[in-house]
C-alpha cells in the first residue's frame, strides 16, 4: 500500500527547532523523525510514500533530492564531473513530495493528494509520531471490518508519575507510566479512497468533520494498540525520544 504522511504543519509548540525546519525534519539520532516513521513502514513492506508538504516544504524536498549524496560516501572527478558512489546503503523507497499549501488543513492536504493516491486503499499517518505499530495487523483488521477508515488507538502517555493510594498508603508508584484509561488517536490509519469524499476543501481538518462523519455512518474501525507510541509535540518529547534512541531502547528502531 502507498503511505501518505502529513508533513506540512507549523509545529509551533516545538519552536526551538521549527523556526528553521518543519517539525517532521526535527532529528532523533541525527535523522529526521520523518525518516524514522518511513523506516518503520518500510520494514513492514510498505516503501512507496506520498509526503504532503506545507510549511518550509523546500527543506523536505532538498533533503530527499540530495538523499543519496548526504547518506553515502562518493568520489567526484572534478575534470569530468563523474560521481562514483562507494556504498549502497540508500533505501529502496519511492518518495513523492507534494506541496499542499502552507495554510491547508490536514483533511485538505489528504484531499489534494487524491491524484497520487489513486483508487486503492492507502495508509495514512502524521509526520510527528513514532511507535511499534504492527501496521500489517492494522491492515488485516481494516479489511475484515469492511470500514471506510481504521484508526490505530493508543494509550496516552502520562506526563507525571502515577500513584495508587488506598487508605492513605501508597500501593504502587509508577514514574510516567502509560495511562490505562481511555484511548486516543495515534494516527497510523488505513483508508479507503471513498473517505476523500467526506472532505470538502482545504479548510477541513481531518480530525473534525471527515472522521466525525465516518463515525456517524458506522464506517470507522479501531485497532487498539497497547504497545509503545509517542508523538513529538514539545522539546521535552523530542529529548525523551532522543534518549531512547541513544540508549538503544527505542521500540520503533529497526
Amino acid at each position: 500500500m502507498k503511505v501518505v504522511i502529513l508533513a506540512g504543519g507549523f509545529g509551533t509548540r516545538l519552536s526551538e527547532y521549527t523556526d528553521l525546519v518543519p517539525k517532521p525534519m526535527v532529528t532523533i539520532g541525527n535523522k529526521p523523525i520523518l525518516w524514522h516513521i518511513m523506516s518503520w513502514y518500510a520494514a513492514q513492506g510498505h516503501t512507496e510514500f506520498i509526503i504532503a508538504l506545507g510549511y518550509k516544504a523546500e527543506v523536505v524536498k532538498e533533503y530527499f533530492y540530495n538523499y543519496r549524496t548526504l547518506n553515502t560516501d562518493f568520489t567526484v572527478d572534478l575534470g569530468s564531473g563523474e560521481v562514483s558512489s562507494h556504498s549502497s546503503g540508500t533505501p529502496d523507497w519511492k518518495v513523492t513530495l507534494v506541496d499542499t499549501g502552507e495554510n491547508t488543513m490536514t483533511g485538505g492536504r489528504v484531499k489534494r493528494l487524491s491524484g497520487h493516491i489513486g483508487s486503492e486503499p492507502f495508509l495514512l499517518t502524521y509526520g510527528d509520531g513514532v511507535g511499534d505499530i504492527p501496521v500489517n495487523e492494522v491492515i488485516s483488521l481494516h479489511k475484515s471490518s469492511n470500514s471506510t477508515i481504521t484508526v490505530t488507538a493508543v494509550r496516552p502517555p502520562a506526563r507525571f508519575g502515577e500513584l495508587e493510594i488506598e487508605a492513605g498508603k501508597v500501593l504502587s508508584f509508577k514514574e510516567k507510566p502509560q495511562l490505562h484509561e481511555g484511548w486516543i488517536n495515534g494516527g497510523y490509519f488505513v483508508v479507503e479512497p471513498r473517505f476523500l469524499d467526506l472532505i470538502d476543501d482545504d479548510s477541513v481538518m481531518l480530525e473534525r468533520q471527515p472522521l466525525e462523519r465516518a463515525v456517524a455512518n458506522g464506517e470507522m474501525a479501531a485497532f487498539q494498540h497497547d504497545g509503545f507510541w509517542q508523538c513529538m509535540d514539545t522539546k521535552r518529547d523530542r529529548d525523551m525520544l532522543e534518549a531512547l534512541w541513544q540508549t538503544k531502547k527505542a521500540p520503533w528502531a529497526i
